[in-house]
C-alpha cells in the first residue's frame, strides 16, 4: 500500500536529477571567466615584449645613425686630406715634369753651341730656383679656394679673391705677361664663376632671408657683378611684393572701397624701400637708378592692372570711390617719393586717367537712367532736409511727380561728388564739372518735353518722344520751371562747393609756387554760363509755346492777327474819350495777370523766377509779331484797306505792352527796342498808302499816357480811374531808356533793379477771376 502511494507520489513530483546546483554554476562561470583573464593578461604581456623589442630596435637605429654621422664627418675630413695630398703628388710630379724636361734640353743642344747653351741654361737655371716657389703660392691659393668651395664657405673664398686680385692688379687690369700668370688667371676666373652660381642658387631660394640675401649681393659686387647684383635685388623686392599682393587679393572683395588704397599703400610701401636699399648698397650710380625708375613704372603699371581687375562694376558709386581712393593714395605716395628723386606722378596720371574717365562716364551714364528713366525708387533716395525742402515746396500731394525728377538729379549729383577726394578734384574737377552741366542739360531737356504744348512745331521729333508725366496747367508747369531755377541757382551750387573750394585752392597754391594750374583750361564763368544757357532754353520753350496757346486758341475779335488795325471801323482815338488797346492786348493783359497769380502762389519768395519769365513772355508776345510774316503781309500788301485809325491802334498796343512790363517791374530795353522797330516797320508800311505818320499820329506822351490809363481801367474792372495812380515819371519807350533793364551777355532779359510796389500777383485784382474785356470801338 505504501508502494503504490509512493509511485504515485512520483508520478506526481518529477525527479530532481537534472537540476543543476547554483553551486556548480557559479564554479563553471568562476572557471570561464579566470580563463579569459588569464588569456588577456598572457596577450597583454606578448604586446609589452612587442614594444621593449620596438624601444629596443629604435635606440639601436638611432645609435647607428649617429655613427654613420660621425663616420660621414670623418670621411668628409679625410677626403679633404686626401685631396690637399693629391694636390701635393701634382706638385711634385709638376717639379718631375720641369725637370725631365731640362734635361732632355741639354741632350739636345749641340757641339757647337755649347757656349751659348751655357749662358742660357745658367738663366735659365737662376728663373727655375724661383719658378717653383711662386707656382707653388699660386697653386696653394687655388687649392685654398678650391677647399673653401668645397666646405660652402663662399664669404671666405670671396674675401681671399678679392684680397689675391688687389695684391696683384694684373688680374682685373686683363694685361697677362705670360703664361703663367694668364693660366692662373684663367683658373682664378672659372673659381669665380664658380662662386656667382653658388650664390645665384642662394638668392634663388625661397626661404632666403634679407640678411643673406644682403650677404649675397654684396659677394657679387666683390666679384665685379654689380648689374648681376642689382638684377636680383629687384627681383627680390618683385616677388617679395608679389607675394604681398596674392595674400591681400583674397580680401579685395570684403573691403569693394578702399581696397586700392591698400593695394597702392603696398606698391608704393615696396617701391620706396627699394629705392632707399639700392642707395645704400649700390651708391647713386645712373645706371642702377634708372634701373630703379624702370621697375616701379612697371610695378605702377601692374597697380593699376589690378585695380580695374578687382574694382565692383564701373558704373557704380563704390567704383568710383575705389579709384578716387586709389588716385588719392597714389598721388600722395609719389609726392613722397619726390624726396628721393623718384619722379613718377605724370605716369600715374597717364595710367590712372583712361581708367578714371571711364568710371566717370559709366557712373554719369547710370545718373542719366536715374534722371530720365526713373529708375530708381524713391527709398533709394535718402535727401537731406536742407537739399529736399526747397523742391518740396512745389510739390503737392498729387504732383508729387512734378519735383521727382529734380529730386532724382540732385541725389545722382550728390552722390557722384560725395565720392571724390580732394586730389581727383584736383585733377579733374574741369571734367567732372563738365558732366554735370551736360546732366543738367538733359535734366533740363526732360522738363521741356513734360510742358510741351499741343501747337509744338512738328520737326521737333525729339520732343515726340513718350514722357512719364506731362504738366497740362499752369501751375504744374511753373512748378517744373521753379524746381529747375532752384536746382540751377541754389540747390547744384551747394552740391558742387566742394569742388570749387579745391579748384580755387589750388590755383591759389599754384600762384603762390608760380606752377601752372591742373585745371587751367576751365573757367568757372563757363560753366555758369552752359547752366544759364539751359535754363534759357528751359524759360524759353515755356514762353513760347505758352504765347503760340494764347494766340492760336482765340478766335474772331480776340484773335491777334493784322485785322484788327485793317479797315478801321471805329472813330480816330484822338477823339475817342476813352481809347483802349484792342481786344487781343487786353486779352494777353488779363492773361498776364492771371499767370502772376498762380506764379505768386507756386513761386513764393521767388520772385526774380516771377519777373524773369513774365518779362520773357512779354518779350515772346513782340518778338513773334515782329517775326510773324502773315502779319506784315497782310498789312504791307498793296489791296490792305490801311486807315490811320489802324496805325493808331498798333502804336497803341505797341506802347500798352511795355506800360505793362513797366508797371509790373520788369522793363526790358530788348521790349523796348523790338517795340520800336514794329512801330517802325507799321509807319512805313501805313507810309507807303499815302497815311502820313506825322498828322495820323499824336505825340508819344499821349500814347504813354493813354496806355496807363488803359491799365488803370483793366484793373479798376473797366471802371475807369485817374491816369496818375500810375507813376508819372516814367519815361517814354523811344525817347529815354534811362529806367529799362539792358541785356546782359549771360541772359537776355534781365532784371529791374528799381523796386516796385504793385505786381500782377497784388494790382487789387485777386478778387477777378478774369479780366474785363472792353472794345474801344464800342
Amino acid at each position: 500500500m505504501k508502494m503504490v502511494e509512493s509511485s504515485e507520489e512520483e508520478d506526481d513530483f518529477p525527479s530532481m536529477e537534472t537540476v543543476t546546483p547554483q553551486s556548480k554554476i557559479d564554479t563553471i562561470y568562476q572557471s570561464k571567466t579566470e580563463k579569459g583573464i588569464r588569456k588577456i593578461c598572457f596577450e597583454l604581456l606578448d604586446l609589452k615584449d612587442a614594444v621593449e623589442n620596438l624601444c629596443s630596435n629604435t635606440r639601436t637605429k638611432y645609435l647607428a645613425f649617429l655613427r654613420l654621422t660621425d663616420e660621414v664627418v670623418e670621411m668628409k675630413h679625410e677626403l679633404n686630406e686626401l685631396q690637399k695630398h693629391i694636390s701635393a703628388q701634382g706638385i711634385l710630379v709638376q717639379d718631375l715634369m720641369g725637370g725631365v724636361s731640362q734635361e732632355l734640353e741639354k741632350w739636345s743642344c749641340t757641339d757647337g753651341d755649347v757656349l751659348q747653351s751655357d749662358d742660357s741654361s745658367q738663366t735659365r737655371d737662376i728663373d727655375d730656383i724661383f719658378l717653383p716657389e711662386v707656382e707653388d703660392k699660386k697653386l696653394q691659393f687655388l687649392e685654398h679656394v678650391d677647399v673653401l668651395l668645397a666646405e660652402h664657405k663662399i664669404e671666405e673664398a670671396i674675401d681671399a679673391i678679392d684680397a689675391e686680385e688687389r695684391n696683384q692688379p694684373e688680374l682685373k687690369s686683363g694685361d697677362s705677361t705670360t703664361d703663367e700668370s694668364s693660366s692662373f688667371k684663367s683658373a682664378l676666373l672659372r673659381r669665380k664663376g664658380m662662386l656667382e652660381n653658388q650664390l645665384i642658387e642662394i638668392s634663388q631660394q625661397p626661404s632666403v632671408g634679407i640678411l643673406e640675401l644682403k650677404k649675397v649681393l654684396s659677394g657679387l659686387l666683390k666679384l665685379g657683378k654689380g648689374p648681376l647684383a642689382h638684377q636680383i635685388f629687384l627681383k627680390s623686392y618683385g616677388s617679395r611684393l608679389q607675394r604681398s599682393i596674392e595674400d591681400f587679393l583674397a580680401l579685395c572683395p570684403c573691403y569693394p572701397e578702399t581696397y586700392s588704397a591698400t593695394l597702392s599703400n603696398l606698391v608704393f610701401s615696396m617701391i620706396s624701400l627699394a629705392t632707399k636699399e639700392s642707395g645704400v648698397m649700390f651708391g647713386d650710380n645712373p645706371v642702377y637708378s634708372n634701373r630703379i625708375v624702370q621697375w616701379a613704372e612697371w610695378e605702377i603699371e601692374s597697380l593699376v592692372r589690378l585695380v580695374k581687375e578687382n574694382a565692383p562694376p564701373s558704373e557704380t558709386s563704390s567704383a568710383l570711390r575705389a579709384a578716387s581712393v586709389c588716385v588719392q593714395a597714389s598721388l600722395n605716395h609719389c609726392a613722397a617719393l619726390e624726396a628721393q628723386d623718384l619722379k613718377l606722378t605724370k605716369l600715374l596720371l597717364v595710367l590712372l586717367q583712361p581708367y578714371i574717365e571711364e568710371v566717370l562716364e559709366l557712373n554719369f551714364r547710370r545718373a542719366r537712367k536715374v534722371v530720365l528713366d526713373l529708375v530708381v525708387d524713391e527709398e533709394d533716395m535718402p535727401l537731406s532736409p536742407r537739399f529736399a525742402s526747397p523742391l518740396s515746396t512745389f510739390a503737392t500731394s498729387s504732383d508729387r511727380m512734378l519735383v521727382d525728377c529734380g529730386m532724382r538729379f540732385i541725389f545722382a549729383v550728390k552722390e557722384i561728388v560725395e565720392q571724390l577726394t580732394r586730389l581727383v578734384i584736383l585733377h579733374f574737377g574741369g571734367n567732372i564739372l563738365t558732366r554735370i552741366s551736360q546732366l543738367f542739360d538733359k535734366y533740363i531737356e526732360v522738363v521741356i518735353k513734360s510742358i510741351t504744348g499741343p501747337t509744338e512745331d512738328d520737326n521737333l521729333t525729339e520732343l515726340k518722344e513718350p514722357v512719364h508725366f506731362k504738366a497740362e496747367t499752369d501751375s504744374q508747369q511753373l512748378a517744373l520751371l521753379g524746381t529747375a531755377f532752384t536746382i540751377a541757382e541754389e540747390l547744384l551750387p551747394m552740391v558742387v562747393s566742394r569742388i570749387w573750394n579745391v579748384l580755387n585752392d589750388s590755383k591759389e597754391a599754384v600762384a603762390d609756387n608760380g606752377m601752372p594750374p591742373t585745371n587751367s583750361s576751365f573757367d568757372p564763368k563757363d560753366w555758369r554760363r552752359q547752366l544759364q544757357h539751359s535754363l534759357d532754353k528751359l524759360r524759353d520753350h515755356f514762353c513760347r509755346q505758352y504765347v503760340l496757346s494764347f494766340i492760336y486758341s482765340r478766335d474772331g475779335e480776340t484773335r491777334l492777327d493784322a485785322q484788327i488795325y485793317v479797315g478801321g471801323k471805329g472813330q480816330d482815338l484822338l477823339w475817342n474819350s476813352d481809347p483802349l488797346p484792342s481786344l487781343p492786348f487786353q486779352a494777353l493783359f488779363g492773361k498776364l495777370q492771371q499767370l502772376a497769380a498762380v506764379a505768386g502762389d507756386v513761386l513764393l519768395g521767388r520772385e526774380k523766377i516771377q519777373k524773369v519769365l513774365l518779362a520773357r513772355l512779354t518779350e515772346t508776345v513782340v518778338m513773334w509779331l515782329s517775326d510773324e510774316q502773315e502779319f506784315w503781309g497782310v498789312l504791307e500788301h498793296n489791296s490792305a484797306p490801311l486807315r490811320p485809325v489802324g496805325l493808331q491802334q498798333l502804336v497803341l498796343d505797341m506802347h500798352f505792352t511795355v506800360e505793362i512790363a513797366r508797371f509790373a517791374g520788369y522793363p526790358s530795353r530788348h521790349l523796348h527796342k523790338i517795340s520800336s522797330d514794329i512801330i517802325a516797320r507799321a509807319v512805313k508800311a501805313f507810309s507807303a498808302r499815302g497815311i502820313d505818320p506825322q498828322s495820323s499820329l499824336p505825340e508819344d506822351e499821349w500814347f504813354v499816357e493813354t496806355a496807363k490809363g488803359a491799365i488803370n481801367k483793366l484793373l479798376m474792372g473797366g471802371s475807369g480811374s485817374d491816369v496818375s495812380e500810375i507813376d508819372d515819371e516814367d519815361e517814354h519807350i523811344i525817347i529815354h531808356d534811362d529806367d529799362v533793364i539792358s541785356d546782359s551777355d549771360d541772359s537776355p532779359s534781365s532784371l529791374s533793379s528799381v523796386d516796385t510796389e504793385d505786381s500782377f500777383a497784388s494790382a487789387r485784382m485777386e478778387e477777378l477771376d478774369s479780366p474785363v474785356l472792353t472794345d474801344p470801338e464800342n
